[in-house]
Order: C-alpha cells, then sequence, then structure tokens
C-alpha cells in the first residue's frame, strides 16, 4: 500500500531536509513548491541520492496561497496514492517592523504563513481521515513571542492555534496534528542577515542553551518522530526550541518607603533583534 508525504515550501532548505529524511518510512515523497526550477534541482538531487531507488521523490508545482492552485496540485498528489502525512512547512517574510507593515504585505505574509496550511490541509482532509494520517505544521518561535517580523509572526501563532484546533477536531477521525517551532535555523535566508552582521550566528547563539544554530536536519528529524508510529499517542503538541527572549526574575525586595509597602523587582530582559542584541537590566516599583 502506498504512503505518501506531501511537503509545502518542499524546495527550500528545511523542506528538502524534510523530504529526505520523510522517505525512510514514506513509499514516496511530494515536494510541493511554487518555484519549478528549484524544486526539479531539489527532486533531481533527492532521487539522485537513493542510489537505484531514484524514483522516491517527485514534484507539483502549486501557489499554496489559490485555492484553485492547491485543489489542483491535491488531485495530482492524490493520484499517486494514499497520503498519510501532510507538512505544512511554505512560510517568508520580508517586513521586519510593524511600522513598516503595509496592508498588502500583511495579506501576502498571513496567506502564506497561516491561510496556506488550512488550503492544503482541507484539500487533503479526506485523504488524511481515510488513512488515519498527520499533520505537521512548521511554526516558528516568532509565534510565541515578539522578535519584530509581524505579520509572520501572528500567522505563526494562528499556526500554532490551528493546529490544535485540527487535533481537537479531527482526532475523532485519527488525524493527529503537531507543530515544530523552531528558532534560528542555518538555512540560505540567513545568508543575507550574515553579510549584514558577520557575527549574528555568534552572538545570537549566547542565548541558546546548546550555544548553536539549528540545522535543518533537525527540524527534519523532529518532523519524522511527530510522524511515526512511535507518536501515534501524540497530538496537538508543539515542539519548539529554546526562546530569545526571556524576562526572569532575579531579585524581589520589600521596601518601606513613606510608609507604604512596595514591592521592586529586578527583572534581566534579553531582546532578539534581527541584526542585533541587546541586554539590560531594569527596576520596577509596585
Amino acid at each position: 500500500m502506498s504512503s505518501i508525504a506531501v511537503i509545502t515550501g518542499g524546495a527550500g532548505g528545511i523542506g528538502r531536509a524534510i523530504a529526505a529524511k520523510l522517505a525512510e518510512s514514506h513509499s514516496h515523497v511530494v515536494l510541493v513548491d511554487i518555484d519549478e526550477v528549484r524544486t526539479k534541482t531539489a527532486v533531481d538531487e533527492l532521487n539522485r541520492d537513493r542510489g537505484s531507488d531514484n524514483n522516491k521523490f517527485s514534484m507539483a508545482i502549486c501557489d499554496v496561497t489559490n485555492p484553485d492552485s492547491v485543489a489542483a496540485m491535491a488531485q495530482q498528489v492524490l493520484s499517486l496514492g494514499a497520503v498519510r502525512t501532510l507538512v505544512n512547512n511554505a512560510g517568508a517574510t520580508r517586513v521586519d517592523s510593524l511600522h513598516d507593515m503595509t496592508p498588502e504585505a500583511w495579506r501576502r505574509e498571513t496567506a502564506l504563513n497561516l491561510d496556506a496550511a488550512f488550503l492544503c490541509f482541507h484539500a487533503f482532509e479526506d485523504a488524511l481521515k481515510e488513512s488515519k494520517g498527520c499533520v505537521v505544521n512548521i511554526a516558528s518561535v516568532n509565534g510565541l513571542s515578539v522578535f519584530g517580523n509581524p505579520a509572520y509572526s501572528a500567522a505563526k501563532a494562528g499556526l500554532i492555534h490551528l493546529t490544535h484546533l485540527i487535533a481537537v477536531e479531527y482526532g475523532q477521525y485519527g488525524i493527529r496534528a503537531n507543530a515544530v517551532a523552531p528558532g534560528t535555523v542555518r538555512t540560505p535566508v540567513w545568508e543575507r542577515r550574515v553579510r549584514e552582521n558577520p557575527r549574528i550566528f555568534e552572538n545570537t547563539m549566547e542565548w541558546y542553551p546548546l550555544k548553536r544554530a539549528i540545522e535543518p536536519e533537525d527540524v527534519a528529524n523532529a518532523v519524522a518522530f511527530l510522524a511515526s508510529p512511535q507518536a501515534a499517542a501524540i497530538t496537538g503538541i508543539r515542539l519548539n526550541e529554546y526562546k530569545f527572549v526571556n524576562l526572569t526574575l532575579t531579585d524581589i525586595k520589600f521596601i518601606d518607603e513613606d510608609g507604604r509597602q512596595v514591592v521592586t523587582v529586578m527583572y534581566q530582559f534579553a531582546q532578539f533583534d534581527i541584526l542585533k542584541l541587546k541586554a539590560e537590566r531594569f527596576t520596577r516599583k509596585y
């Protein structure tokens, strides 16, 4: 019996790594992307790496923000067999601040980072019911706190909630839904940022317990686990990497000031910015 994995944003670094990993547990993997040239290159290279098993991967060109395009893609994929795993990985961001955000950019980014996942799930809903399959949504730590990229962050927060909605509503059909929310992943997207700040990885890693960036393969391993029988009883969860922003209580003092009890709280605050990091201490009185 066929067992197909579908990965949106399949031509990118994370998408390719997920595809390579899921090929170990699925009979066929479909890379879905809007960029035909990059997707064909990815599929050709992945198939070549498989050696004699060189028909493991195929591609479907699709604008995942367009319902008609998604419906056509789903029809193409379903002609190959039973879909067991859907990975909503497509995503991108361009605008760093809310001040610079335009209505058009907001709609564009939320469409790609949130609406697309809904459209793809809707298109494969019946197939996933039949296979008692799973959905893995690639979110971000941006969906958990404020790190800039406002539309992207709001959409990723929505994607995490969509994951919970699918898990709760579709668990009765045997469908599982989980999310992976990585932080800094070493992909080509970061090349521009490295050019602007060659020390960005070194500076950013200060705030990570493991002191290293995430590799695409790390994300792929998490996805593979959530899509595996070992996670058969797991649904509605979010695997996230250590957050950049922490507000840590470091000191509390009760002070008698002018006959009033005042609580002075000292915080240690670390804030992540796209191109710089800053840490500061501040005191508040209550």
